[in-house]
């Protein structure tokens, strides 16, 4: 059995590089915050944060290895990233030179992390799930000194066996209720953990399906969406009544990422995800109130380029839906993107060929993850290429789907994902 890790490891391995009291009372620099992009080096456990009104990078910033996700704190000052080894960076992009400030270790290896989001406690506390040990810990939000470690073992939702291991898989902050929604995986239960009192934790223990994954939430922000992904399943929680609102069948192992929500021509607003599995994109009805009918069900599959899908991602801004096929065991399908026009769904789609754009050398070249930028008319893609081979970003004009800019440095090893701050902080997608 691997170590555990408690409060007393934690603690040692949090470290305050720049107190709040030493750090600036207002923005130092002239970077448009809003507009900039954390990055994902993934081989080199940095992230960079590169400038998306120039396109170049402002600091390479030293994090944990294999970044899995940054997330931004309520007022968009502070990011935070958590690598695979379970280390937690603070950011502050208040500074000169935006940079750590603080430092922790929660585990041994992680994916998760957020902070609390809701009116009074904007700032105030982080959250950080751990694959090993199987537990989530709350911290400070300024500083990142662990308050408060609660453990996620326990029986799981189907047989109701003893799990030993049940990591925890994403979790996001509610914008209305002091809460974080956390995902424990092989339990296949969503911890609904009201933060406003620490001493006397509330937890709303919301029966799902295993193998929970990633999520994101409709466009309305009440119901969450969550892939449990080897059950082919999408959960929609309802976090304004505190209870599941229905289980969906979808395709073979969904991974939305954080998912797609855009007005459905017929069907109204939907949440999208693609698969890992295949080739099948399920666009879900998410409006209750005034498609009742279509509400919580799939109301149409489209058919992309194939299996292999990370994520897929429009922007209200946006005509178009882009779906990554990164880890499809075809070269030509893994360097492209598929991109549906919104529209009319039945148009078929078209092919971008982002790592031809990126004009690079020999290697694998998968093509991962879109970001929109601030204004919604730009959308970024990882390049990703070996760690001894050159990667880039690229950059699609969203009106006309034509190259715009490739992004390309020695100092790009690895590029995976790209979180834009202002679509980050406030759950644009």
């Amino acid at each position: 059995m691997p170590p555990e890790f408690g409060m007393k490891q934690m603690k040692a391995t949090w470290k305050m590089l720049v107190p709040p009291e030493q750090r600036p009372t207002k923005k130092m620099n002239n970077y448009n915050i809003e507009n900039i992009f954390s990055t994902t080096l993934r081989d080199s456990g940095e992230v960079a944060l590169v400038d998306g009104d120039t396109k170049q990078i402002i600091n390479i910033v030293k994090t944990g290895y294999a970044v899995h996700i940054s997330r931004l704190s309520a007022s968009g000052r502070y990011l935070f990233v958590i690598g695979r080894d379970a280390k937690i960076n603070l950011i502050d992009l208040w500074m000169e030179k935006p940079d750590n400030v603080a430092e922790i270790k929660v585990g041994l290896e992680a994916r998760s992390v957020d902070t609390s989001k809701a009116k009074g406690y904007e700032d105030k506390y982080a959250i950080a799930g751990s694959y090993w040990p199987p537990q989530f810990v709350l911290m400070n939000g300024d500083t990142l000194e662990p308050l408060k470690i609660v453990s996620t073992r326990g029986m799981t939702v189907d047989t109701q066996e003893y799990h030993p291991e049940p990591r925890v898989a994403s979790i996001v902050a509610s914008h209305d209720k002091p809460e974080f929604v956390v995902n424990v995986k092989e339990t296949g239960k969503i911890l609904l953990v009201n933060y406003s009192d620490l001493d006397n934790l509330g937890i709303t223990e919301i029966n799902a399906a295993r193998f929970l994954h990633d999520g994101g939430w409709d466009a309305s922000k009440r119901y969450f969406m969550v892939a449990a992904n080897q059950s082919n399943k999408v959960a929609v929680v309802d976090t304004k009544d505190g209870k599941l609102e229905s289980l969906v069948d979808v395709g073979k192992i969904p991974h939305p990422g954080r998912g797609a929500n855009f007005v459905h021509p017929n069907f109204g607003p939907v949440w999208a995800t693609s698969h890992l599995g295949d080739e099948s994109i399920s666009l879900i009805g998410t409006d209750p109130d005034k498609h009742k009918d279509q509400a919580w069900k799939v109301v149409q599959t489209l058919k992309g380029q194939g299996g292999g899908s990370l994520f897929i991602k429009t922007h209200p801004k946006s005509k178009n839906l882009y779906v990554d096929t990164a880890l499809n065991p075809d070269a030509k399908i893994s360097q492209s993107v598929a991109v549906f026009d919104l529209q009319d769904l039945n148009k078929p789609y078209q092919v971008l060929p982002i790592a031809e754009w990126a004009g690079l050398g020999d290697g694998a070249k998968r093509v991962v993850q879109p970001e929109f930028n601030r204004a919604g008319d730009e959308v970024w893609f990882s390049v990703w290429n070996a760690k001894d081979k050159e990667s880039a970003l690229v950059v699609v004009d969203d009106k006309t789907l034509k190259l715009k800019t490739v992004i390309k440095d020695p100092k790009l090893i690895t590029p995976t994902g790209k979180f834009n701050v202002y679509n980050t902080q406030h759950d644009v997608y």
